[in-house]
Parts: structure tokens; sequence; C-alpha cells
């Protein structure tokens, strides 16, 4: 009896593992054979070199981003599918900031040799990263602000980068990538002179964040200053009463019409300077990741740039 019970529960047990066997390899084989198509399989870690890719790559290559829309950027730790991904794809972007530290390890774990990596920080003249209120960004020993696309010129040179990088790897479709990044940099460069424009036009040149202050290279490109809650990408997730205070007063002394706010943020620092000045509450978007509501919408970085432009246009007048 024992001996027939115990070959019963080995017989179960086998089974299970030849099932999970069977079923997790044909899901794999699925995943491969979708992208088995002879197209580039291109990475990026979030959205912006995602969109520029969208734009670049058109239907000539397998495009995906490992960081989930809605999801928080800066405390993102990849899967062990991530790493196999990653370790399996053609062309992997990501930032090259803190708060992707960890594909150092991930990029140098698999055997694939012919993988190009591009580091978007490596395309741009980086700043120093803030971490006090107001300009001053240190004495060069700070660590660097990886927010380098919200600056639309860098935007420009990170789409040339990334242009490059697509016609080495597949040179079939080399002209097809080029005209493609031509006419977006067109698009591009129409959206950076908006901006010189609007903020040279403009009466103030002072933006004020109720919230974490992503846009160093934004506002260091058009001349702006900046007064925040909190200093850069701060993981501190309350700002004192103190800096509240002195945001506050300066909204009231200047009658500043909009205290801005950041994408996935509760907003709620800049409702209690809204609530106790009277100005307006805008949402200003850093593009570092999307809602899963505007990704599945297909939302852009140029979109979401000219909303920018025009609450900043309302800001400074």
């Amino acid at each position: 009896m024992k001996k027939s019970r115990v070959s019963k529960i080995m017989c179960a047990v086998l089974a299970a593992v030849l099932a999970v066997s069977v079923f997790g390899g044909c899901a794999n084989v699925r995943k491969q054979e979708n992208n088995d198509n002879g197209k580039l399989n291109v990475i990026t870690s979030n959205f912006p070199p995602y969109d520029f890719l969208r734009e670049i790559g058109g239907d000539k290559i397998n495009l995906s981003m490992l960081i989930s829309p809605g999801a928080e950027s800066h405390s993102f730790e990849p899967t062990p599918q991530d790493i196999a991904d990653v370790n399996n794809c053609d062309v992997f972007v990501y930032v090259g900031g803190k708060s992707d530290q960890w594909v150092g390890s991930l990029i140098n774990t698999g055997d694939n040799k012919d993988m190009r990596v591009v580091t978007m920080m490596d395309c741009v003249e980086l700043l120093d990263e803030p971490h006090e209120e107001g300009h001053d960004h240190g004495d060069g020993e700070e660590a660097k602000d990886e927010h380098v696309w919200t600056n639309p010129r860098n935007a420009v040179l990170i789409v040339e980068k990334l242009t490059e990088t697509l016609g080495d790897a597949d040179p079939e479709n080399a002209d097809y990538y080029k005209e493609n990044a031509d006419a977006y940099i067109e698009k591009l460069e129409a959206l950076d002179k908006e901006f010189s424009q609007t903020i040279e036009n403009s009466k103030r040149k002072t933006l004020v964040f109720g919230d974490r202050f992503p846009f160093n290279y934004l506002v260091t490109a058009y001349g702006l200053d900046y007064i925040s809650a909190f200093p850069g990408c701060s993981t501190d997730t309350e700002a004192s009463s103190a800096d509240i205070a002195k945001i506050i007063d300066y909204v009231n002394e200047n009658k500043i019409p909009v205290v801005f706010y950041l994408e996935l943020s509760s907003g709620k620092t800049a409702d209690t300077i809204c609530e106790a000045t009277g100005a307006k509450k805008l949402l200003l978007h850093s593009c570092h990741n999307v809602s899963k509501e505007d990704f599945e919408n297909g939302v852009t970085y140029l979109q979401l740039m000219e909303s920018n432009l025009e609450n900043i246009k309302e800001a400074l007048n």
C-alpha cells in the first residue's frame, strides 16, 4: 500500500514538472518567435529613448521598455526575465545615472558580445545634480543630473546617437532610420525654437515647483530660475515646513500665478502652496515615465513637451 502510494505521488510530481516544462517552454518559444522576424530587438530602460526609437525605428525594429508605465523609475529593479531579455537584444539604451546603476551588472552577465549599448548621459554635456534650492550646482564634485532629455536640444543629440547605432547594427535599413530621424529632429528643433521665443518674451523668469525638480537641463538651456520644494529628485517624501513657508512667501510677494507638480506625484505639497496663495496648480511632465493610460494611448515626448510649454507660458506671464 505504502509503495503504491509513493508511486502515485512520484507520478503526480513528475507530471507536474513535465507540464511546467512543456508549457513554460511553449511560452518562451512564442516570445522568441515574436522577436525572431529579422528585425533588430531593441530595449530601453525608460520612456524618452523608447519614444525616440519609436520615431526612428518605425516598423523596422522590435521595441520594448523595461520600466512598466506608471511605475516609479528611480526604484526599478530588473527581474530575471528582464536580464535575459537585455542580454539577448541587439540594442540596449539606458540613462546612465544613479537610478539605473543596476544596468552595469545586468549587461555584464551575458555573453552577447554583439549587443550595442547606448548611455544617454554620454550623448550630452552634463550638469551637476541640484542639491539645494535654486541654482547651486556644486563645485563639480557633485553627482551628475541624469534627466538629460528635458532639454529638447539634448533630445536632438540623443536621437542622432540612436540613429547612428541602429544604422551600424542594421546597415540595410540605415537610410530608413536616417530619414525618420531627420524628420523627427526638425520637430525637436521647432520645439526648441518655441521654448526660446516663449521664454524670451515672457515677463517672468522663475518657475515655482511644489515638488521634486528634474528640470535642471531645461531651465539652464533657456535661462530660467526656479524655486522647488525638494532639491533635484530628492528621495525625501515630504518637504520641510520651513521650505514650504518660504515658497508661499515668494509666491505671495511676487504674485506667482502657477505652482508646478510632477507626473505620477501625489501633488500634496503643491496643493498646500496653492491653497495658501491662490496660485494655480499645473503639471510639468519630466517624461521620465508615463501613466499606463497615456502609454496605451500612444502619448509622445513631443506632445508632453508641447503641453509643458503651454503651462510654462501661463506660469511666466
